[in-house]
């Protein structure tokens, strides 16, 4: 399961209601890359037939089964302070993740390391 917190729900339902109803979801995704294997991503998109679906405060939150089985149990904020602002994702399956806070590995997945991007 993927939760958000409130703060997270709230920025991402004002972005969802500027998009208009054709990307309708935060997607959540893994790749290949980064510098210690697996890089997060996300996006404003629309649910896909074999997407897992939740949905948290009123936004829905789509993944596809091979991202989910890195990212299960993860959390998404959305932080706003002196050093920036931006999503956050908080996940206690990696066991690893670089300086640059958007690549990491998880004990049973190392991935392909390469440069931090």
């Amino acid at each position: 399961m993927i939760t958000l917190t409130e703060t997270a729900a709230q920025k991402l339902r004002e972005m969802i209601e500027s998009q208009g109803p054709a990307e309708d979801a935060l997607r959540l995704y893994t790749k290949l890359g980064g510098c210690t294997g697996y890089s997060y991503g996300m996006a404003l998109d629309a649910e896909k037939p074999d997407d897992h679906v939740f949905s948290i405060y009123g936004v829905k939150v789509v993944v596809d089964s091979e991202s989910l089985e890195l990212l299960d149990g993860s959390e998404v904020d959305y932080i706003d302070d002196l050093t920036g602002q931006g999503f956050k994702i908080n996940n206690p399956n990696a066991t690893s993740m670089c300086g640059c806070g958007s690549s990491f590995r998880t004990a049973t997945a190392a991935g392909q390391p390469g440069s931090c991007d």
